[in-house]
């Protein structure tokens, strides 16, 4: 494709089969292979969600509608390639095979609408990193947590479920948790999420009091990470008197192991363990709005001046 602009759709990655799970594990933990407890934990999570995230699926979704919406807007201008964080093919493979078809410069996205120095600050750093050995100008969305598409789609799942559930129920919006470190760097993360939760309440009309910030799916490593933990949360709804949870994991834009486990069943079964009603909204996956929105993005990034 020459002429074109090669954009790197970048995403976490997940085990496309249960023989790829302890490799995944391993490079997840920068190459020291998990212990026989830590992988037997990590299987029982996919066996209880299927055997398999269906996180590879939707993330090629996500790159073939991310095409579609480049291609009815400036057809035959962009080339969209995956680039995985843990899993092939790698950020710097995605990179490179754009650069094999060539692309005159690159654009990278990632799929996560919250930027930290820890998660989507690491992937940008990588592409460009990739780009740069390549001989390609690269440029990165940094984040794209206001995005008006996003926030309505979240809206609309959110007001979906609230019509199903108590009349006491609270929001939580929810999102990868990250070591506490972070606040000490000036990260913007908790800011922004708290600015997306913030402006989806307002869409919902939700009173202060009905709504809540919460981290979920901390790692597991000694240091200390952001919390609330989204299961202290739950507890606490239920000893103020709640009569719902509604979890809204706005930091998550696909179905994985995040959800479908830490809160279809860990975060449903300790609510219901409390005594409340408990429900989840559907996430981003493929949604044409959404998708499209990122593409105006990727575009005005591409034709911007250096």
């Amino acid at each position: 494709m020459s002429g074109s602009t090669g954009v790197v759709l970048m995403a976490y990655g997940t085990p496309r089969g249960p023989e790829a799970v302890e490799a995944y594990y391993t490079d997840i933990r920068r190459g020291r292979p998990p212990t026989p407890e830590q992988l037997a934990d990590l299987v029982h999570r996919y066996e209880a969600i299927g055997g398999v995230s269906p996180l590879a699926e939707r993330t090629e979704a996500q790159r073939a509608r991310l095409q579609s919406e480049l291609d009815a807007r400036r057809p035959g201008r962009f080339d969209v390639g995956l680039g995985l964080k843990h899993a092939e093919p790698t950020i710097e493979a995605g990179v490179a095979a754009l650069a094999g078809r060539g692309v005159d410069d690159v654009v990278g996205l990632v799929l996560a609408p919250h930027w930290s120095a820890l998660s989507v600050g690491q992937y940008l750093e990588r592409a460009g990193a990739a780009a740069f050995a390549a001989g390609l100008p690269f440029r990165g969305v940094r984040s794209w947590h206001l995005e008006p598409a996003y926030l309505d789609f979240l809206a609309g799942a959110v007001m979906a479920e609230l019509g199903r559930l108590p009349a006491g129920t609270t929001v939580v919006f929810s999102a990868h948790s990250l070591p506490e470190r972070i606040l000490g760097m000036g990260d913007p993360y908790p800011d922004q999420l708290a600015g997306t939760a913030a402006a989806v309440a307002a869409r919902v009309e939700l009173d202060a009091d009905r709504w809540r910030v919460a981290w979920q799916s901390a790692g597991r490593t000694p240091e200390p990470w952001l919390g609330p933990d989204i299961l202290t949360v739950i507890e606490e709804l239920a000893a103020g008197g709640a009569d719902g949870a509604l979890v809204c994991a706005c930091g998550f834009v696909a179905d994985h192991l995040e959800v479908l486990y830490d809160l279809d069943i860990e975060a449903r079964q300790r609510a219901e363990d409390a005594g409340l009603a408990f429900a989840r909204t559907a996430c981003v996956n493929d949604d044409r709005a959404v998708l499209g929105a990122l593409a105006v993005r990727v575009i005005a990034l591409a034709e911007s001046e250096t």
